[in-house]
């Protein structure tokens, strides 16, 4: 088997929306009886993902909407939910302020993944255990125009303060939690290459909530990057929303898939995933 470090890119399936008159649906519990788990079906499409390390320039978080960062941290068990909360979080908040140079930085959510034994056919992230979520195979962006507006009040509840925010974004710090990425890593679309006519928006349901979501269908002119064997020192920083209108990227696709050459025994991929609201610019009062 050929290391990933040595290939400039490799090609493999990418789950695209497939083209629907419905508003799209994904039950993140169990859904009602007689309720599908979605609505929607998935094509998958053989993809050209490059290798982002061997890129001619470096990707930049506000030109392509993704960025690799070397950050250690001193957390040993991302399962133990006071450290992540307490020692995690901080480290997180001070990577979003170095990556995007905003002045404030607000983590509110944080999810671990683990790929399923059996490497099953790649869903939503649902997971017949309860211990981790299943990594997510769906093209996706965690935030859509609209519920990017809404999260900024429901991070910064002062609404003065929210009312003061001129400029905000919403990023994802992606990070393996176990060693090298060596079975399902991480595939982010250049935000450049992505129109808003090929973003759907998607319904996520959640036991006592809705959340909404984009989804995408496919498109030629997308270019997917990823970052072979990403270890734990390492982070990737994207963006999931920017409330600048034009002149940044604004949304960065993102999904898991599974690698066309892996070895039988290797590791299941663990990883976190952590999402944090950045304050760029605020009126001053």
């Amino acid at each position: 088997m050929t290391s990933q470090l040595a290939r400039p890119h490799i090609r493999a399936g990418l789950n695209y929306l497939k083209p629907t008159t419905e508003r799209p649906y994904s039950y993140a519990c169990e859904p009602p009886p007689g309720t599908p788990w979605e609505n929607c079906r998935y094509d998958l499409h053989p993809t050209l993902i490059a290798d982002a390390r061997q890129a001619r320039e470096r990707p930049c978080l506000e030109r392509e909407g993704f960025a690799l960062w070397d950050a250690p941290t001193t957390v040993t068990d991302f399962l133990d939910q006071a450290a992540v909360k307490t020692i995690y979080y901080r480290e997180a908040a001070e990577l979003a302020l170095a990556a995007t140079g905003a002045r404030q930085a607000h983590v509110f959510d944080h999810l671990v993944r683990r790929r399923e034994a059996g490497r099953g056919a790649l869903s939503f992230g649902r997971s017949s255990s309860t211990a981790m979520a299943a990594a997510n195979g769906r093209i996706h962006n965690d935030y859509t125009e609209a519920s990017g507006r809404r999260r900024l009040t429901l991070v910064i509840e002062d609404a003065q303060a929210a009312a003061r925010v001129r400029r905000y974004g919403i990023v994802n710090i992606w990070r393996s939690i176990k060693g090298p990425v060596l079975d399902t890593p991480l595939a982010v679309c250049d935000a450049r290459t992505v129109s808003a006519a090929d973003l759907v928006e998607s319904e996520v349901r959640y036991p006592r909530r809705s959340g909404e979501i984009y989804v995408a269908t496919h498109s030629q002119r997308h270019r997917w990057s990823y970052f072979p064997e990403m270890d734990r020192h390492e982070a990737l920083v994207f963006k999931q929303y920017d409330s600048q209108l034009s002149g940044v990227a604004r949304f960065t696709l993102h999904t898991a898939f599974d690698l066309p050459e892996i070895a039988p025994d290797a590791p299941l991929r663990e990883s976190i995933e952590l999402r944090c609201l950045v304050v760029y610019e605020s009126e001053d009062r």
